[in-house]
């Protein structure tokens, strides 16, 4: 679970290394769980865009709470009973019954909940629900995706069922993502 996991900070850029994206992140744990307290400076389809995120998850890797907010000011505040059941900026959202994790378009770091929350074994697949947060917008949408255990602990398979994109993550030995192919690299 969480116990072995230290505190420390991992960074990404951009795949291509341009304007696209900067992104730093501490990750803490902490009592009962885990958080990710990180900054994303980016670019989505020409928007330039300045982020800062907090995350919190219980012991099982499941997000209970989420704190986002744009440099141009929008902020989102999402909270979770940790079973399926979710409220945006205090409001009951029945939309996303059922998700366990978050996915922050901007950001590698929320492949992490998935891949530490479902423990796969080899080649073993499974389909999830999640929580997907648009950046700039942080319009928050339910989204269907697959991870599969290439080598657990080591390489894993990932694909959005909505959009059809893939791509194998090798992640490093906590499950944080080392290389998001045509998206993010980690920095030393």
């Amino acid at each position: 679970m969480i116990s072995h996991l230290i505190a420390r900070t991992i960074r990404w850029s951009a795949w291509d290394g341009g304007e696209a994206g900067l992104e730093h992140v501490e990750v803490s744990p902490i009592e009962g769980g885990v958080e990710f307290s990180g900054v994303v400076v980016g670019q989505d389809e020409g928007i330039r865009f300045g982020l800062t995120y907090r995350v919190r998850t219980d012991s099982h890797w499941r997000t209970r709470e989420a704190w986002l907010r744009t440099a141009s000011g929008r902020r989102l505040h999402l909270k979770s009973n940790g079973q399926g059941s979710w409220q945006a900026n205090g409001a009951d959202q029945p939309a996303l019954q059922g998700c366990l994790d978050i996915d922050i378009q901007a950001s590698p770091v929320t492949n992490t909940l998935p891949i530490r929350r479902l423990s796969l074994k080899t080649d073993e697949s499974l389909e999830i629900r999640l929580c997907y947060i648009a950046v700039p917008t942080l319009d928050v949408t339910p989204r269907d995706q697959r991870y599969t255990a290439l080598t657990p602990g080591r390489r894993y398979r990932f694909k959005s069922l909505d959009s059809g994109f893939e791509a194998d993550l090798p992640v490093d030995g906590d499950g944080f993502v080392l290389d998001y192919p045509s998206l993010f690299k980690r920095l030393p």
